[in-house]
Formats: structure tokens, C-alpha cells, sequence
């Protein structure tokens, strides 16, 4: 069967499905006839393509703010199709007024235009109702070009092919029977139910994290127990949808199983580690720890690890077993304030009461404390120096030391030589014993 002579120009009449039938196009496109009307549906294509390459080059590419407005953009998206689709039905008319047949690939192509036209089109209006940020350009560019890859296959009748040479590939699990159409539907079945999974989950997670009364550990334990009991629903409720019986999947549960119980081992611990350190509450966002010698802020807590920033600004994973299995320097755990010392030598002869109530003074710091106050003590009577020592609560330790110990040495260097206090350095007699010519 081949497509009928008539000559029919008209769009909508390209619509019926029961002339655009695969065999029918296969069968045309094997004759030189066919072959031509390709070639030329080719080229209106191409021109086509260079009028909406013009089109954006010379209105749109020095003038982006054209873009951001409905008709202006709403041009540019129809610059190509609807150059294509005048050019294929002009040629369609040409064809049929110099050979009397109705150039069924040349309507065919025209028809596909047309209604790449069409839904590019709605996928426009659909972007400029939705809310800014909502659907985003190149979200809309991959609906229309998707939208239209299926009402071509559609429309030629490519669907129909596809599935049945889909439907012949097939295997047995069991007492199950697997072909490929039914396993490219789970995952389409699956990939919807899961992003739908995902973003009910983000939804949790934004209401949760907004709760202030809970604590935020506690909030984040909530919002990775319901990502995963959703994205376990999903899964189970979106296989029965395509008809795989779950009885199939014991035997990968089994398979599953021992992988944990070998190969996955270290990765199954970490997240039960992150689990119990979120619930116990033991180490929060905001604590300053010391693990295996590094000391940082805790920034951020998964399901793996824990991100531990230093001062310096480096980053170090730590791993949750890690956390779970070793000592943990916890200075933040019941209070936030850590001490910190300040070694200070002042000459023999000083008067020691007066140095002590300086460095008290000079420690009047922002970030010091006052409740409990800083201190300073007599540590020792070296053989250059007394040394004492100021002591200070610091309230953010998270913000490092460096410039705080600065700011209370510069003050202490002031105000001892406002009083005339040294800071002496080590000196050393040499004396030479015998003859002096020797």
C-alpha cells in the first residue's frame, strides 16, 4: 500500500494517521521519486535552519533582553519551524503541479514542522505561566524537543515497530517472563515515581528545617529516614505498576546481601554511623573537633562522612566510623567557650602584681569573655625570665585564634612600655681561663 495520489495541501488533513504508515513511507523512500522528496525536504529543512540562525544573530544575539519578553522570544522559537514548514508545503505544491502526485514525504515533513511549530508554541506559554524559576529555558527546549520525537514516531507510525521488535527481545527469571518493552517502562515507571519521591522528600526537608524548636540534628535525621522510606515506596510501588512480580527480586536481595556483607562493608558502616551521630546528637553542626590530630569546624554531616574545616580553610571527610570508633576531641560538646593561654617573660626586678593587672587589662577583647574573666598567672622563674602566663575564654572558637592572640600581644607590648616593663631575652657570659697568649 502506498500513499494515495490525491493531492491534499492542507495541514490538519496531514493528520490522519491512516496515510502515514511506516510500511507505506519505507516502501516510497526505496524509488528515486522518494529519494528526491527527501533531498528537498533536507534542504527546506536547512533553510530552515539558517533563517533562525539570521533571525538570532541579528536580533537577538546583541540584544538578550528581547529574550526575556513572551513574543519577542516566542519568535525566535518559531524563526526555524515555521520557515521550514512554508518551505516544505511550497515545495509539496510544486512537486505535485510538475508530477501530478501528491509528494507523500514532502506532506509528511510539512506536517512534522508544523507541529514542532504547534508545541514549541504551548511549551512557551507554558514557561511564562509557571512562576520564574519554576521552568527554566532549557527545561522547555528538552519538553519540546522530546514532545515532538514522540508524535513523530507517532505519526509516521515508527511506535508501532518499536514495540513489537521491543516485545520479541525477552528472557525468564524464574518463573518470570522479562521482554524489553516491559523493563524500558519499569524504568520510566520508576524514574517518574522517583522524582516524585524526590521532591515530596525535599518538600519534608524544607518544612522540617524551618521547625526552630527541634533540634538540627534531629531535623536531619528526619529528613534522610523520609527520603529513604519514599524512595524504597516509590521502587515498590512502581514495579507491581509495570507488572514485575517482586518475588523476582529475592534473588538480587540475596546477592545484595553478601555484597554487604563483603564489598560494601566499610560503606553499610558509615552510614549506621551517621545515623547513630545524628540520633546520640554528639557532634552537631557549628562543634569544633579534633580527630586524628586535625582540629576544624564541623560544616556539613551526610549519611558517609563528616566535613571538618580548618583554619586555613582545607576541608578533610572524615569518615562516620571513623567518628564512631575513635577518640573525639569534642571542645564545643556542653559549651561552646574554650581557653587558650598567652606565655609571657618579663625581666628580673619587675614589679609582678602590676605585669599581672596589665595583662588582665590589655586582655579586654570583644571576643573574650567576661564571665568567667581572664586571668594571668606566675608560672615560673626561668633563668632569664619570669614567665607568666594571661588565660582568656574565647566565646567563637570557630573564628580561630591567630588574630585574637594577636590583638592581646599588641595590647601588652603598649601598655608595658607605657609602665617601662622589659621583655628580656637569654644573654650568655663567655670567659676565656688560662694563658692569654695561648
Amino acid at each position: 500500500m502506498i500513499f494515495k495520489p490525491e493531492p491534499k495541501y492542507g495541514v490538519f488533513v496531514l493528520l490522519n494517521r491512516n496515510e502515514l504508515i511506516f510500511d507505506s513511507l519505507s516502501a516510497v523512500l526505496q524509488t528515486v521519486p522518494g529519494l528526491t522528496q527527501l533531498a528537498v525536504a533536507l534542504a527546506c529543512v536547512a533553510l530552515g535552519w539558517l533563517f533562525g540562525s539570521y533571525v538570532y544573530r541579528h536580533y537577538y544575539r546583541s540584544h538578550p533582553e528581547r529574550s526575556e519578553r513572551f513574543f519577542s522570544y516566542l519568535g525566535l522559537r518559531l524563526a526555524m519551524p515555521a520557515m521550514a514548514t512554508l518551505l516544505l508545503i511550497g515545495a509539496a505544491i510544486g512537486w505535485h503541479m510538475v508530477t501530478a502526485t501528491g509528494g507523500s514525504v514532502l506532506r509528511t515533513c510539512a506536517t512534522l514542522m508544523f507541529w514542532l511549530s504547534l508545541i514549541r508554541v504551548v511549551s512557551a506559554v507554558l514557561r511564562q505561566a509557571l512562576p520564574r524559576g519554576r521552568f527554566e529555558r532549557g527545561s522547555e527546549h528538552l519538553m519540546a524537543s522530546v514532545l515532538w520525537l514522540f508524535y513523530a514516531a507517532w505519526a509516521v507510525g515508527i511506535d508501532a515497530v518499536v514495540l513489537e521488535w521491543m516485545t520479541s527481545i525477552s528472557f525468564t527469571i524464574g518463573k518470570t517472563r522479562l521482554d524489553l518493552l516491559m523493563i524500558v517502562n519499569a524504568i520510566l515507571w520508576v524514574t517518574v515515581i522517583v522524582i516524585g519521591a524526590l521532591w515530596v522528600s525535599r518538600v519534608i526537608e524544607s518544612r522540617l528545617m524551618r521547625v526552630k524548636d527541634l533540634d538540627l540534628s534531629l531535623r536531619i535525621v528526619f529528613s534522610k529516614i523520609a527520603r529513604t522510606v519514599l524512595l524504597v515506596a516509590a521502587v515498590l510501588i512502581a514495579l507491581p505498576v509495570v507488572g514485575i512480580d517482586l518475588t523476582v527480586l529475592s534473588v538480587f536481595g540475596g546477592a545484595l546481601g553478601v555484597g554487604l556483607g563483603f564489598g560494601l562493608q566499610k560503606i553499610a558502616s558509615n552510614y549506621v554511623s551517621g545515623f547513630i551521630i545524628l540520633l546520640d546528637r554528639s557532634i552537631r553542626i557549628g562543634d569544633r573537633l579534633e580527630v586524628e590530630g586535625r582540629l576544624g569546624v564541623v560544616t556539613k554531616i551526610t549519611s558517609r562522612f563528616v566535613v571538618l574545616k580548618s583554619a586555613d580553610g582545607s576541608e578533610a571527610l572524615v569518615p562516620n566510623e571513623a567518628l564512631i570508633s575513635s577518640t573525639v576531641i569534642n571542645t564545643s560538646y556542653s559549651d561552646k567557650a574554650v581557653w587558650t593561654s598567652l606565655p609571657v617573660g618579663v625581666a628580673y626586678g619587675t614589679d609582678l602584681e602590676l605585669a599581672l593587672r596589665l595583662l588582665k587589662e590589655a586582655a579586654d577583647h570583644p571576643r573574650v569573655l567576661k564571665d568567667p574573666g581572664p586571668n594571668a598567672f606566675v608560672v615560673e622563674f626561668a633563668d632569664s625570665s619570669v614567665n607568666l602566663t594571661l588565660g582568656v575564654w574565647v566565646s567563637d572558637p570557630e573564628n580561630g585564634f591567630l588574630g585574637l592572640k594577636s590583638d592581646i600581644n599588641m595590647a601588652i607590648w603598649r601598655k608595658f612600655q607605657e609602665h617601662g616593663i622589659q621583655i628580656p631575652f637569654p644573654q650568655r657570659e663567655v670567659r676565656l681561663l688560662g694563658d692569654s697568649q695561648a
